[in-house]
């Protein structure tokens, strides 16, 4: 007498994988980084396209040995808030600026550029560290404006108007950005 194999029913053995799929594309979290958004704004009418006077230009740039060249002179990280702080606030033609209007510096807060150059074996954390310091330049001084014209950070500004979204905390928001704009120009260096 011969015995018949026992066989397995792989009718929903598809099903099973199907919805195996489906449970671990909808659980599943991809992780995204936002990055680092620098964008310049449009070239203004009254100033050739490309044309920057030298006093405006803030260069910054990182080497190999993720040393900090500013202007042709190597600075410590710990200095360079200070710097931007100085050469964005310089305040030559600028009536809210606390700067000291030297004429090697930024005529006006709209007009300062900071162009960072780095190097291709530049450090990530020398970077990121650079861009830190950059960023935190021009929130303490968005921060001193807001805190002079409407007696609230400009931090704070941010965080009211995430919650509530108010025309009015928005309209704040806009006038301490024209104040100070955040002009951070990325290149590679010149090898």
């Amino acid at each position: 007498m011969r015995r018949s194999r026992p066989s397995v029913n792989a009718g929903s053995m598809a099903d099973i994988a199907f919805l195996l799929l489906i449970f671990f594309l909808i659980t599943t979290t991809i992780q995204s980084e936002a990055g680092i958004n620098r964008k310049l704004p449009p070239p203004k009418d009254d100033i050739p396209e490309g044309f920057i006077l030298k006093r405006n230009l803030l260069v910054i740039e990182l080497n190999s040995k993720d040393e900090i060249m500013i202007n042709d002179t190597i600075r410590k990280l710990s200095e360079l808030k200070r710097i931007a702080m100085n050469f964005i606030d310089n305040g030559a033609d600028c009536n809210y600026c606390k700067g000291a209007k030297d004429a090697h510096m930024s005529i006006h807060p709209d007009k300062a550029i900071i162009s960072l150059r780095s190097n291709r074996d530049t450090g990530y954390d020398a970077y990121i560290n650079v861009q830190n310091e950059l960023v935190g330049a021009y929130r303490q001084l968005r921060n001193r404006e807001s805190m002079r014209l409407f007696n609230i950070s400009y931090d704070e500004l941010k965080l009211q108007y995430s919650k509530t979204g108010e025309i009015a905390i928005k309209n704040k928001l806009k006038t301490i950005q024209e104040m100070y704009p955040e002009k951070i120009s990325e290149a590679e260096l010149k090898q």
